[in-house]
């Protein structure tokens, strides 16, 4: 090679050439040089320059491939990142490689990375979003209020019903029970009912009512000096057509709440189904009206004192019996323990009230009360008869009739204004069951029988 070289002049050199990937850049920058004239994979002849060779630096660089392809590895960190680089899968632009992509393609990339930046967003404000402070608490007592509620005992009968039934006027009527009379109307539906003779052996009823309103009541008839202090304990409007003597001359003195129908024709009328003097008919609406007009807007009393039912296993007293005057006027009883209450009949048949569409019920009272009251003849009458004086107040032994058994003890009544007040032999308040009562005056304890 030395020899060459002194000659200085070019040699022709046949070379083939080739492309090996994987080591280019391994030769000397001179080599490299005269690589560049190589444009092919050609056989070529070429003008080699001895003197811009260092041969022996070259000598000892030059490799051939298969030396190069004989390397177990390149060690050169910067020949490998080369190598990487000149990859085509690794070296890809991202904005390249969206392009490329396909309208649908680009759409699902856009809602991933909308997702995942909107939970990045998330997890960064739950981790760096401010602390609450801490508030101290301190525990606080409820007082719960009690419920309103929407019924009330009834001032009258105990049963439950508006707050505003108490507040109503109490209405007392009078009503008759001659065998002309029968079957009367709005009975069943009075919350008391008072019994007792009017003259001659003939009985006569008093419904007090301020529950319910019926609309046919009947027939009305004239009143009496002790069905009026009866009145007068449940500060009730006195309704009846006339009245005894004694009677008118009381409720003048005594300052009774009156609802004459001599002075209040138009809140009466008389039917035509019904012969004088027993078709005189009212209703609590047109009797309210009066009330109204007169100012009577309210009644103030002390009604009696209710319970629950609690119907006897063993009735004592299923049957009861009433004398007054007679079989045509006597009441009786008989006890029903499924409705715990008293199917009432009178001169051998039920006894009945009718409405004005003609429907029929049975009396059922809830509490059968017979008061032993002193009975004396009073004036006569215009027909020759008695009136009946009963003596109201005072008191007296007293038979009460519930749940099929019977409590005995006392009545009592301190003056016309007073509640009749029931007590037994230890003085204690007899409770009566919420319902109906009817209270019937006798004579004598022997005039009460049951079994």
């Amino acid at each position: 090679m030395d020899d060459i070289k002194k000659q200085n002049k070019p040699i022709k050199i046949k070379v083939n050439h080739y492309t090996d990937k994987e080591n280019e850049g391994i030769v000397s920058p001179k080599s490299q040089l005269a690589a560049e004239s190589i444009k092919s994979n050609k056989e070529d002849e070429v003008d080699i320059d001895l003197n811009d060779i260092d041969l022996e630096s070259e000598s000892s660089n030059f490799k051939t491939p298969q030396q190069a392809s004989n390397e177990d590895a390149i060690t050169d960190p910067k020949i490998d990142s080369e190598v990487e680089e000149d990859s085509p899968k690794k070296n890809r632009n991202p904005f390249k490689w969206f392009k490329s992509l396909t309208t649908k393609k680009k759409i699902i990339v856009i809602i991933i990375g909308l997702i995942l930046i909107g939970l990045i967003a998330a997890g960064s404000y739950y981790v760096l979003r401010p602390k609450p402070a801490q508030v101290a608490t301190k525990k606080v007592h409820v007082i719960k209020k009690k419920a309103v509620p929407t019924t009330v005992p009834s001032n009258l009968t105990g049963l439950p019903v508006d707050p505003s039934v108490n507040k109503r006027t109490v209405t007392a009527v009078m009503i008759e029970n001659s065998t002309d009379a029968r079957p009367q109307s709005g009975l069943d539906q009075a919350g008391v009912v008072f019994e007792a003779i009017a003259e001659g052996g003939v009985t006569r009823f008093m419904g007090v009512f301020q529950d319910t309103q019926p609309g046919y009541i009947g027939p009305v008839r004239s009143a009496r000096p002790y069905y009026v202090s009866w009145a007068l304990g449940f500060d009730a409007a006195y309704a009846h057509v006339g009245g005894s003597p004694d009677a008118l001359s009381d409720i003048q003195n005594w300052n009774v709440r009156d609802i004459n129908q001599f002075y209040n024709s138009s809140s009466f009328q008389r039917v035509s189904s019904r012969a004088a003097p027993h078709n005189v008919y009212t209703s609590i609406a047109k009797l309210n009206d009066v009330e109204t007009a007169k100012g009577w807007t309210s009644s103030s009393y002390t009604g009696f004192i209710r319970k629950a039912d609690t119907p006897s296993k063993t009735p004592t007293a299923s049957t009861i019996n009433l004398h007054l005057s007679g079989p045509v006027y006597d009441p009786s009883y008989v006890y029903n323990p499924k409705t715990n209450n008293y199917l009432r009949s009178e001169y051998g048949s039920v006894h009945t009230e009718v409405d004005a569409t003609g429907t029929v019920t049975n009396i059922t009272p809830k509490v059968v009360v017979a008061m032993v009251t002193p009975l004396s003849q009073g004036a006569l009458d215009s027909s020759g008869a008695y009136y009946s004086n009963y003596n109201v107040i005072g008191s007296g032994q007293v038979y009460i009739f519930q749940d099929g058994t019977v409590t005995t003890g006392t009545w009592s009544k301190t003056s016309n204004n007073a509640q009749i007040t029931f007590t037994d032999s230890a003085s204690n308040p007899i409770k009566l069951n919420a319902g109906q009562t009817w209270i019937t005056a006798v004579s004598s304890t022997t005039n009460v029988s049951y079994k």
